[in-house]
């Protein structure tokens, strides 16, 4: 943007409108673009799944986080996520269902 200090003040006012204006309509499609993906990612999952996640990070990191049925610590932290999202799923949160595990078939001979 031009200096628009060092001109003269009604001068001023339309040397920023004009710049203003020149820059308005790639700065708001810019803006509603990243309105756009905020929405998605924040719809996504809901409050109780961020504060589940949070608390299963932070033990994690404190080294007191461990895993359901062998109980070893847990020092993975797609492995902590996983688990805050889990509960997060158990107590009743806005989370997407976990992946779907395939089924293996068994070979022909």
């Amino acid at each position: 943007m031009p200096d628009c200090k060092a001109l003269n003040p009604q001068i001023a006012h339309r040397v920023h409108n004009a710049w203003a204006s020149a820059y308005s309509a790639a700065a708001r499609e810019a803006r509603m673009v990243r309105q756009s993906l905020e929405v998605t990612m924040a719809n996504r999952y809901g409050k109780k799944a961020e504060s589940k996640v949070k608390r299963a990070m932070h033990e994690r990191k404190e080294g007191t986080l461990r895993s359901g049925s062998t109980g070893k610590k847990v020092t993975s932290r797609k492995q902590a996520i996983a688990i805050g999202l889990s509960e997060a799923r158990r107590a009743g949160g806005k989370v997407p269902p976990a992946p779907r595990k395939k089924k293996s078939r068994a070979k022909k001979k």
